[in-house]
């Protein structure tokens, strides 16, 4: 199946006699939309902060529907419903969800807002919450009505709030100060370079809706959201590098107002209203990042005739451009994690051929060996643990309904990693399961397997080992990594890397890898990922990443540009069953065989002497392979 088609509908009978949890859902959110006159609703799968990682509450895209996944959307009018979902989710979402109730669509092939232009009813209202959708969605959706001959309406409290019944509180996790020896820079400093960017702009406050930049800015970690250590809150930075923070006074612990100062103001968030009213009394220059910020925040502004000025978030970039203690961090942290996932692939090559193993049995080994850590305080997600046909679902989670033992002959995707106090991890290994026989009787990779991975391997090593000039975009680099699947008639749907923060976000912008356009140029400190793919539903998945730093490069003589290039941080072996050495050229080989002998170098000082022995054998020169 194209990975980049419609996912398959289902084949379930549909549930409109109310019997199934998601018809009732569905039911009563419509019953509360005619209550307010409205004729349609749109659920983004997000919180006020825009955020992949939400807290339990705001899960109201998985409490209607039943999916699942880090990024959706749902409409709802009084007929008729659809899902829209990515191609890293197509396959889950025709699992999880009713297509008896929704229409499942590929939202880059069948965008919401041709379905809204199609399916609103004319003369009809489709309501929104302004706190989940950005000034920078509104246009679009506002068109889309337009062309149904119906309007968007902003609604005042979220309708699905008002029909979950047992909708979890608001989270309340301790914030606790990021100390200077792992973010490298007072916040103090931060506020005050910040600041002068603001003023250089000639604006008077910036709001910051986007709890990592929050977190970066006052050197704070919290844990309201799994997996990301984030305090959800919003900020008004000020040019005098004065901050206006709005958190639960109950979080504000002595430490944390001493860590604080006096130049943080912990505010109750209710009175979020009053502090932006103020600053559109004075009349004041405003900046709101249009696609991160809130449209109740921008409006509410603009109403009472504050200068909205539209820019991205000015903690974004100096947050990306990890500073010289944060590097230092997170390589040590790579090189712990590195050690961790080798024991598991040495302890994997041995349970798995047994037969004893199941996905979930393997991500549970994973997470013990890593929780022996001393510095992690948690994963930096929930890790995707998928054999066989599992491992073609992009995001896959196993389930007790859904996990499957490893067998010999199967081939297994691993995506995982850590939040360490030092630095964030994320790492995929693909490895074919063998049944630990020697001869003529062991299993062995099919053809096509190996040939699909030494595609996905190329495409590694190509963004690996390139280099380009100072202001060059992902979006520049991104066909480097697909162009040996191309040549096949190959691809995968979903970017090839994305930003990586230091104990922060492991999806932290604004860089990325993608075939999506983007203007942001990668610099030197930034991290992230290096991870094509290939897919081939119900059958296996592969995967390679690495994280990888943005670096300096040696300019050759009579270069008339500065030069960047990439230092790989990630240190594990890649499995050399998979790979087809035929299909390699004399410069990956040796590539292969350096990072290999890297591994090894770097790795062996912190493992057993049998673990030690298992990784020299796996990272042995591709020759001998």
């Amino acid at each position: 199946m194209d990975i980049n088609a419609p996912a398959p509908r289902r084949t379930t009978a549909p549930s409109d006699n109310g019997d199934s949890p998601a018809a009732d859902r569905l039911k009563r959110l419509r019953a509360e939309l005619a209550r307010r006159r409205l004729d349609g609703f749109l659920v983004p799968r997000g919180d006020e902060h825009q955020g992949e990682y939400v807290a339990a509450r705001s899960e109201r895209l998985a409490w209607l529907t039943g999916f699942t996944g880090s990024a959706g959307l749902a409409v709802v009018t009084g007929k008729r419903a659809a899902l829209f979902s990515d191609g890293r989710y197509t396959l889950q979402a025709a699992t999880q969800v009713d297509n008896g109730l929704y229409d499942l669509r590929h939202i880059s092939n069948e965008p919401a807002t041709d379905w809204i232009a199609e399916a609103l009813p004319k003369g009809g209202r489709l309501g929104y919450d302004p706190w989940l959708v950005t000034p920078a969605q509104l246009p679009r959706y506002r068109d889309a009505c337009r062309k149904a001959g119906g309007e968007l309406v902003p609604v005042d409290g979220n309708p699905i709030d008002a029909v979950w019944d047992d909708q979890p509180p608001p989270p309340a996790g301790p914030i606790r100060p990021h100390p200077k020896k792992y973010a490298g820079r007072n916040a103090a400093d931060k506020r005050r370079a910040i600041a002068e960017a603001l003023k250089a702009e000639g604006q008077d406050a910036q709001i910051l809706s986007a709890p990592d930049s929050i977190a970066w800015l006052l050197n704070v970690r919290g844990a309201d959201v799994p997996r990301t250590p984030l305090a959800l809150s919003f900020a008004v930075l000020h040019k005098d590098a004065s901050v206006d923070w709005f958190i639960d006074k109950a979080k504000a612990t002595a430490a944390l107002k001493r860590h604080l100062g006096s130049g943080v103001r912990i505010r109750d968030p209710r009175n979020l209203g009053k502090v932006l009213d103020r600053l559109a009394v004075k009349n004041a220059h405003v900046r709101i990042d249009p696609g991160a910020d809130p449209m109740w925040i921008a409006a509410r502004l603009a109403d009472g005739g504050a200068k909205v000025e539209r820019g991205p978030d000015l903690c974004a970039l100096p947050k990306a451009r990890k500073n010289a203690t944060e590097i230092d961090g997170t390589r040590a942290a790579h090189r712990r994690d590195g050690a961790a996932i080798v024991r598991f692939l040495c302890w994997l090559e041995t349970e798995a051929a047994k037969g004893g193993v199941s996905e979930i049995a393997a991500s549970d080994k994973l997470q013990a060996i890593r929780f022996e850590d001393g510095l992690i305080r948690d994963l930096s997600f929930d890790t995707i643990s998928g054999s066989g046909p599992n491992g073609a679902i992009v995001h896959y989670k196993a389930t007790p309904a859904s996990d499957r033992r490893l067998r010999p002959g199967d081939v297994y995707l691993v995506d995982s990693g850590g939040q360490y106090l030092d630095g964030t991890t994320d790492i995929t290994r693909t490895v074919f399961i063998g049944n630990g026989k020697a001869g003529k009787a062991a299993k062995r990779p099919a053809k096509e397997t190996r040939d699909r991975f030494t595609r996905v391997l190329k495409g590694h090593i190509a963004l690996a080992r390139a280099r380009f000039p100072s202001g060059t975009t992902g979006t520049q680099l991104d066909p480097m990594a697909r162009q040996f699947l191309w040549q096949v008639g190959l691809d995968y749907d979903h970017g090839t890397g994305h930003g990586v923060g230091s104990f922060l976000s492991v999806h932290e912008g604004p860089q990325r890898i993608s075939k999506a356009p983007s203007s942001v140029a990668l610099e030197p400190g930034m991290v992230i990922s290096n991870e094509p793919g290939y897919y081939k539903t119900g059958a296996y998945g592969i995967r390679i990443e690495n994280l990888v730093l943005v670096t300096e490069a040696k300019s050759p003589k009579g270069a008339e540009r500065d030069l960047l290039e990439f230092e790989t941080l990630t240190l594990a072996p890649i499995d050399r069953a998979l790979i087809d050495t035929a299909l390699l050229d004399a410069e990956e080989t040796a590539w292969l065989d350096a990072y290999h002998a890297r591994v090894r170098k770097d790795l062996s000082p912190l493992l057993d002497a049998k673990t030690k022995a298992w990784l020299k054998s796996a990272t042995a020169p591709l020759k001998s392979a």
